[in-house]
C-alpha cells in the first residue's frame, strides 16, 4: 500500500517521513536561542542528515524569526521547509510569506482541543474551536498545497471531539495531521489508541499523512513515538538531542536508530543518514552550548563505552556481544593524531571538510588556523574534538556582535586577582581591568564594565575536550535575564580564556533572545 502527498508524491507504506522541529520546539528550550547563522547551519546539517521536513520556526514570533524561516527557505534544497502558525490570518499570512521561497514548502496551523485548554486559554466554546480548525486550514490551503494541522493537547481532547475536529481539518484540506502529546502526559497505549481511532472512525484519515509529536515530561517521548508508528503513524516529529519545552521532545537520533536496529519489531524504514548523527549532535551542542549527558542513548560520550570487565571481555571476543549498533553507524570513530603544529592551512582546510564544515570563508580559515596553530603550540596532541572546539568559537560566531579579542590574568595567594580584558563591541575594541575574587570573577567583572548589563549568571561549568593536562577546557555558563536564560560555551587551553568566551557567546545569545517576542499559545 502506498499513499500519495503533495510534498513527497507516493510515499511507500513503509517510509517513515522525519520531521525535524529543532530550529522551533527545540528553539524554545529555556536557554537556547540561535542567531541567524547558526540556524542556517543546523538547517544545512538537518539536510545532510537526511530529514524530510525541516520546521525552521514561528515566522510571526518576530522580525528575526520570519527572516530565519526565509532565508533557510531560500537556501535550503531537498527537505520541505515548514513554517508554524495559530489560526489567525496573520499568523498565517506571515507564514506563507516566510516559507514561500522554498522548493517546497509546508504551513504549519496548531490549535488547542482539549477540555481544559479551550476552557482557560482559549476561552472558547467546542463548535468555536471546531469551525476555526476548518477555516484557519483552508486559509492555509489558498498558499500551500501542503497543509499541516495539530490538535495542541491532543492527547488530553476528548475522542469524538478529537474525531471531529480532525475530520473538519481534513475536508477543509489539511494533508498531514498530527496529534501532540503536548505536555508528555500519554503513555504508550494511549498514543496506539487515539491513532487506532482516528484510523477507524474518522472518513479521510486513510488518505492523508498522521503523525505524532511527543513530549518527555515522563520520559516517554520516544516510546509513545514508536507506538504511534505501530498503530499506523507516518510522521514522526522530534528534535536533535531530544531538545524543547521543558523535558524537550522525542529524540530523532534515538527514534532513528530504534527503527534502523530493529526492522524486525517496527518494521518501517527512514531516510536518515545515521554516519551523521553524531556530527550533528555535537553541531546543535556547540551551537546551544548545551552538552548531552555522558550516558544519553546514541550520542553520548558513554553510549559505547565498556568499563566492566565481562563487558569488555565480551566486546573484545564479538562486538555483538553488549553492542546492538557498531559506533561507526552513527558517526563514532576512534580520535587520531592527524594534525600538528607543521600542518598547513591547505591541510587544514581540508580537515575541516572532513569534519563536516563545508566550505569555510577565507576570513574565518585565517582565524580558526591561527587559533589551531595557538593550539598546537601548546598541546601535545591534537584531536579531531580540539580543532572542532576551536573552530566553532570562530565559524559559529562570526557575526555576533561581541568578540573575544585578548585576556590577561594576574592570580596567586600574594595579592588580588586582576584581569585586563579586551573585547571588540559592534566593531571597536574596548578595555577594561578590574579586580575579583579570583581570575574567573575578575574576568567577568572586566566583561561587566565593557558591556553593562543586568543578567545574573546562575551556572558556571569546567569540562575538558579531550584527555590530559594540557586538554582544552570547555567552559559553561548560564545567564539569566528578566526571565530568559541563555548557556554559552567557550573553549581553550586556558580555563579563564575558555571562561571568557563562554561568557561573550552567552551575552550574544541573550542579545538574540532580547529581540525575539513569543507570542501566546506558543506551544504545539
Amino acid at each position: 500500500m502506498s499513499t500519495n502527498h503533495p510534498s513527497f508524491g507516493t510515499l511507500d507504506e513503509d517510509r517513515l517521513i522525519i520531521f525535524d522541529t529543532t530550529l522551533r520546539d527545540g528553539e524554545q528550550s529555556p536557554g537556547f536561542s540561535m542567531n541567524l547563522t547558526e540556524k542556517l547551519r543546523m538547517a544545512e546539517a538537518l539536510t545532510d542528515l537526511g530529514v524530510d521536513v525541516i520546521e525552521a520556526g514561528f515566522p510571526i514570533a518576530s522580525p528575526g524569526d520570519f527572516e530565519s524561516v526565509r532565508s533557510i527557505a531560500q537556501t535550503i534544497r531537498g527537505p520541505v521547509i515548514c513554517g508554524l502558525a495559530r489560526t489567525g490570518r496573520e499568523d498565517i499570512l506571515r507564514a506563507a510569506e516566510a516559507v514561500k521561497p522554498a522548493e517546497r514548502r509546508r504551513i504549519h496551523v496548531f490549535l488547542s482541543t482539549s477540555p481544559l485548554h479551550m476552557k482557560h486559554k482559549l476561552r472558547m466554546e467546542p463548535d468555536a474551536v471546531l469551525e476555526l480548525a476548518a477555516s484557519s486550514v483552508a486559509l492555509a490551503r489558498q498558499f500551500a498545497d501542503d497543509v499541516e494541522w495539530s490538535a495542541e493537547d491532543g492527547s488530553r481532547t476528548e475522542p469524538d471531539f478529537l474525531c471531529r475536529c480532525v475530520e473538519a481539518a481534513i475536508k477543509a484540506g489539511a494533508t498531514t495531521i498530527n496529534i501532540p502529546d503536548t505536555v508528555g502526559y500519554a503513555v504508550p497505549e494511549d498514543m496506539a489508541r487515539i491513532f487506532t481511532m482516528l484510523r477507524e472512525r474518522v472518513p479521510g484519515a486513510d488518505e492523508v499523512i498522521l503523525s505524532t509529536h511527543n513530549h518527555n515530561d515522563l520520559g516517554l517521548a520516544v516510546a509513545n513515538t514508536l507506538a504511534a508508528v505501530a498503530a499506523g503513524v507516518r510522521q514522526i516529529e522530534c528534535t536533535i538531542n531530544g531538545i524543547g519545552e521543558r523535558a524537550g521532545n522525542a529524540s530523532l537520533e534515538e527514534v532513528a536508530m530504534a527503527v534502523r536496529t530493529r526492522p524486525d519489531a517496527i518494521g518501517r524504514r527512514t531516510g536518515i543518514r545515521t554516519e551523521n548523527i553524531l556530527r550533528t549532535s555535537k553541531l546543535l551542542a556547540t551551537i546551544t552550548g548545551f552538552d548531552v549527558q555522558p550516558n544519553k542513548a546514541i550520542v553520548g560520550r558513554n553510549a559505547f563505552a565498556h568499563e566492566s570487565g565481562i563487558h569488555q571481555d565480551g566486546v573484545l571476543k564479538h562486538a555483538g556481544t553488549y553492542e546492538i549498533m557498531t559506533p561507526e553507524s552513527v558517526g563514532w570513530t576512534k580520535s587520531s593524531l592527524v594534525m600538528g603544529k607543521h600542518s598547513g592551512r591547505a591541510a587544514f582546510r581540508d580537515k575541516l571538510r572532513a569534519l563536516g564544515y563545508g566550505e569555510v570563508g577565507d576570513n574565518q580559515l585565517n582565524d580558526a588556523f591561527r587559533r589551531f596553530k595557538d593550539v598546537a603550540d601548546r598541546k601535545k596532541v591534537v584531536y579531531d574534538e580540539d580543532i572542532v572546539a576551536l573552530v566553532d568559537d570562530e565559524v559559529m560566531r562570526d557575526h555576533e556582535r561581541i568578540r573575544f579579542v585578548s585576556l590577561d590574568v594576574r592570580a596567586g595567594s600574594k595579592a588580588p586577582p586582576r584581569a585586563e580584558l579586551e573585547l571588540e563591541v559592534d566593531g571597536a575594541v574596548q578595555a577594561a581591568e578590574a579586580t575579583g575574587d579570583g581570575p574567573v570573577d575578575a574576568t567577568f567583572n572586566a566583561l561587566r564594565q565593557i558591556f553593562q548589563h543586568d543578567a545574573t549568571l546562575t551556572l558556571y561549568s569546567v569540562g575538558a575536550v579531550t584527555d590530559g593536562t594540557d586538554a582544552q577546557a570547555r567552559v559553561t555558563v548560564r545567564l539569566e535575564e528578566n526571565g530568559k536564560m541563555v548557556d554559552g560555551q567557550g573553549a581553550d587551553t586556558d580555563t579563564i580564556v575558555a571562561s571568557a568566551r563562554a561568557y561573550v557567546h552567552a551575552l550574544n545569545k541573550l542579545l538574540v533572545k532580547r529581540a525575539r517576542t513569543e507570542p501566546e499559545a506558543l506551544s504545539a
